[in-house]
């Protein structure tokens, strides 16, 4: 009898124990105050006079892109261009992160 009441308080310690632990983590996980951003891209008509580094001062974020020329790079590559000439009225895919959700 002293047998069972003894495992039946280690049972209960142990659970609450358990519970006590994976609730901690939890709130852990939400008050994790670093936002989440979207990475989303969109086609822009080339207006006259523009160049990719005046694209890359508009939508080049800092916290994903070490340089304009990076920015410039990964346009390139996405619009299969050879070279930084772009022309009035070409179409053009950019890439820009958001803090909003579209879906």
């Amino acid at each position: 009898m002293h047998r069972n009441i003894c495992l039946t308080i280690m049972t209960f310690v142990l659970i609450a124990s358990f519970s006590i632990l994976f609730c901690s983590f939890g709130s852990k996980a939400q008050s994790n105050k670093e936002e989440v951003s979207y990475k989303y891209y969109k086609s822009i008509a080339v207006g006259a006079g523009d160049t990719l580094w005046d694209y890359a001062e508009l939508y080049a974020d800092e916290n994903y892109y070490d340089t304009y020329s990076s920015y410039i790079k990964e346009v390139k590559d996405i619009n299969h261009l050879k070279n930084d000439n772009i022309v009035y009225g070409q179409y053009i895919i950019i890439p820009y992160y958001s803090n909003e959700f579209v879906g």
